[in-house]
């Protein structure tokens, strides 16, 4: 599995692809185990909104990163990155091949080029102003102040991600240096890993009509009773596990922002939207092996292409 770098498997993907059971069908060919490289499911009492993969559809397979933090507490890749090494190393330990699994493509490449995510250039007095100012004068006004000192910046980063938004700015104002040049340098970078990279995608109405079912199927399986409980832990809009999709709709109609119905709808609506943008993300990524789920008719068929091309790859036999 390549002498000098330790061997990896990456299944992305965007929402509803089905990257869980075909990620469980190779782990259990390969002798793997599966880091999550959701930014979601790390959250305790967070099942349904997530689809978080349950004991059932794991086959006894070792999973990292599900179920470790309180929704009160906040997860973002510096935790991400450092859980993950941590679970990397105990699967290479029990002679096993990681499996990194997910849909959040800012997690994955983190992992990948062990991009440098030093949290020593943080100034709290600093990141309380620009947070103040978005409460203020909205998103808007701080993603201008953003746009206006690393334009490339801007464009990579929505208004709406206030927390890029603001590490961004305050990179910049303490180190004199451009975020969007820090990381394009870290880019730029080997990867760790000997890694064998999957995106699974198909036809985009085929996508959009899966996200769709997946939704309805939340809703009927309790989802809005997951939020209402979450809701009387305390746990608000600012809460960064509540920004979730699903989370966020729901808590505006408890909150009476909105029926039901329309809580649904932005739901399935929103998802559509992410989805996207991950499709956008990972065709960005170098030596990627695009798979066309709908172009199977069998998931046995898809398994057995994946399988093929990791055994290739290591000429494993």
């Amino acid at each position: 599995m390549g002498e000098e770098k330790p061997g990896l498997v990456i299944i992305a993907g965007p929402t509803a692809v089905g990257k869980t059971r075909v990620s469980v069908e190779l782990a259990k060919r390969f002798h793997g185990s599966i880091i999550s490289a959701d930014s979601m499911q790390v959250y305790r009492r967070m099942d349904i909104g997530s689809a978080k993969v349950t004991k059932e559809e794991m086959q006894g397979i070792p999973h990292y990163l599900i179920d470790c933090t309180d929704p009160t507490e906040e997860w973002n890749v510096f935790r991400f990155q450092k859980e993950a090494k941590q679970a990397e190393k105990e699967i290479e330990a029990a002679n096993r091949l990681p499996f990194l699994v997910g849909g959040t493509g800012f997690y994955i490449q983190s992992f990948l080029y062990d991009i440098d995510f030093t949290e020593e250039n943080t100034d709290f007095a600093l990141r309380q102003e620009l947070l103040s100012l978005a409460e203020k004068e909205g998103n808007h006004a701080l993603w201008e102040e953003l746009s206006a000192i690393d334009p490339e910046a801007a464009l990579a980063i929505p208004e709406n991600n206030v927390k890029r938004v603001v590490r961004a700015i305050e990179y910049q104002k303490l180190t004199g240096e451009k975020i969007s040049v820090h990381n394009k340098r870290e880019h730029e970078k080997p990867p760790a890993f000997d890694a064998v990279f999957f995106v699974l995608t198909m036809e985009r109405e085929k996508l959009y009509h899966r996200i769709g079912v997946r939704v309805d199927r939340m809703m009927a399986d309790g989802l809005l009773d997951e939020v209402k409980a979450l809701k009387e832990m305390g746990l608000t809009e600012k809460d960064v596990s509540m920004q979730g999709l699903g989370y966020k709709q729901l808590l505006l109609y408890l909150d009476g922002r909105c029926t039901l119905p329309e809580a649904v709808a932005e739901i399935k609506k929103q998802t559509r939207h992410f989805a996207k943008r991950q499709l956008t993300w990972f065709k960005r990524e170098r030596n990627v092996t695009w798979v066309q789920v709908d172009q199977y008719p069998y998931e046995d068929d898809l398994v057995e292409a994946m399988a093929e091309k990791i055994q290739h790859h290591w000429m494993v036999y």
